[in-house]
């Protein structure tokens, strides 16, 4: 019970840093925010509610991999090197593809509460 009280703590205490010291982790607390009361506005089940609420906590997730990526890079090398650099890219990329998918599951679930699909 102690090794999961001290891995809560260490993980709250991850979240806490991170929206202390990243801009776009605390623009996605904002969304996801916004988002749990409109996934109840826009969805009509549970599955449907959980996919909308579930690819931001995904894209959020993400981040947090992407930046603990770039710190750990960072801490390696301050300098510019052409290999960390590819590695940092490729980590926004994955932050990328995270917004496009969130982007189109809202879109899908928006434009079926609307009746377009």
């Amino acid at each position: 019970m102690q090794r999961l009280f001290k891995a809560t703590l260490n993980s709250w205490n991850g979240l806490l840093v991170a929206a202390r010291s990243e801009q776009a982790f605390r623009e996605e607390i904002v969304a996801l925010l916004i988002a749990v009361p409109a996934a109840f506005l826009i969805a009509t089940d549970t599955w449907r509610r959980v996919a909308l609420i579930g690819v931001l906590v995904l894209l959020m997730i993400v981040e947090l991999l992407n930046t603990a990526i770039e710190k750990l890079s960072d801490h390696v090398t301050p300098e510019h090197h052409d290999a960390i650099g590819r590695i940092k890219d490729m980590g926004s990329a994955a932050v990328h593809l995270n917004i496009l998918l969130a982007g189109m599951v809202w879109l899908v679930a928006l434009a079926e509460r609307l009746g377009v699909l």
